[in-house]
């Protein structure tokens, strides 16, 4: 090869190392991350306890939340908007509900057989046992919801749910989780009035959302600094926010009560990254990966992760399941009469298998 054109070849290999590296260092991204540091994770064995679980209707794509409707059905959103009812032994028919033109998450029935739904990127609905879609709210105090997340509603009505981000929307669920800021918070709307009050702001990553005991309190995940926070309802410490579990062993989504076992199950939706962890610091280099390919990022592992903890945040019930089969994420967990539901926010199907014993 004549040394001239070896000397091109050179210049153009600076030339696109010099502009990988550029891109890399300064090119413009939608994250603004935080240094923060993540607690030094703890040893948390793996166990085979979610192996054999039963996929129920594996044609579904992202059942995200499962809801036990009043005749024992399930109802869950999908990802192409679709509200469904299915048999719990997976062998009737998929019935639609209705479709919300957006992508709904969290859902529950209120007093009057409403479906409330939180849909990400629609707001707080309700559909009625006909099907038809009502916007309930889009939005408080000059903050549109970006990503609606979660619902729950208490025995006097009042529907409390979750808005993940006021910045970032359910498709950038990622860019989330870098970032780490508190865009998150938690609200409240009275049927009555149609008024919705904030009930606790500049949460990172508010998720999932149940009631505790007797509507006591709440516990909501904060997917991004994994753990769960109680936020009282009533007494002498209405409206104090504490945490309840740290330093868990994943990122936690959707948390449900279960009053017969007097558990919260928590869906883990995939184990710590290493990689995000050490960068915490490093908001510069949290950065960074926002700029590198999508196939590059860090994303859910294939582990099948569900936990139970008491009301003083005891490990109850510890599942999992690794390897080939294994249903994950986990967006969801149930409860059901000795069966256990599972929901993912974008794996195929619901998984079913027995409830553990205490």
């Amino acid at each position: 090869m004549p040394l001239t054109r070896r000397r091109w070849l050179l210049l153009a290999i600076v030339i696109a190392i010099a502009a990988v590296t550029a891109y890399l260092l300064w090119w413009p991204t939608a994250v603004d991350p935080e240094s923060w540091a993540p607690p030094e994770a703890k040893t948390w064995p793996v166990n085979q306890k979610l192996a054999g679980a039963t996929l129920l209707y594996p044609e579904l794509v992202g059942p995200e939340a499962i809801l036990i409707d009043p005749e024992g059905r399930l109802v869950t959103g999908l990802v192409d908007g679709r509200i469904v009812r299915l048999s719990p032994s997976g062998d009737g028919p998929i019935t639609t509900i209705a479709n919300t033109g957006g992508r709904p998450l969290g859902l529950a029935y209120d007093a009057r057989g409403q479906l409330i739904v939180a849909d990400a990127t629609r707001g707080l609905l309700s559909v009625s046992p006909a099907g038809e879609i009502t916007v309930l709210a889009t939005g408080h105090g000059g903050r549109r919801f970006r990503f609606t997340d979660d619902v729950a509603i208490a025995q006097d009505g009042t529907i409390y749910f979750t808005d993940a981000s006021d910045r970032f929307t359910v498709t950038d669920y990622r860019l989330e989780i870098v970032e780490h800021r508190p865009r998150g918070r938690v609200l409240a709307y009275d049927p009555q009035t149609r008024a919705v009050t904030l009930i606790a702001d500049k949460l990172h990553f508010a998720n999932g959302i149940t009631l505790g005991p007797g509507d006591a309190y709440l516990v909501v995940t904060e997917t991004s600094s994994y753990r769960l926070r109680r936020i009282w309802l009533t007494g002498d410490r209405r409206g104090d926010v504490e945490t309840l579990v740290d330093n868990l062993p994943g990122f936690p989504d959707n948390v449900r009560f279960s009053p017969a076992e007097q558990v919260f199950w928590v869906a883990i939706g995939s184990p710590r990254n290493h990689l995000l962890d050490s960068l915490a610091p490093h908001p510069f280099l949290r950065e960074m990966i926002v700029r590198l390919p999508r196939a590059l990022q860090p994303s859910p592992e294939a582990h099948s992760f569900a936990l139970a903890f008491d009301s003083h945040g005891r490990v109850v019930h510890d599942l999992q399941a690794t390897g080939d089969g294994a249903y994950a994420p986990v967006a969801s967990v149930i409860d059901d009469h000795g069966i256990l539901f599972l929901g993912s926010f974008m794996a195929h199907g619901i998984a079913r298998l027995p409830a553990p014993s205490n």
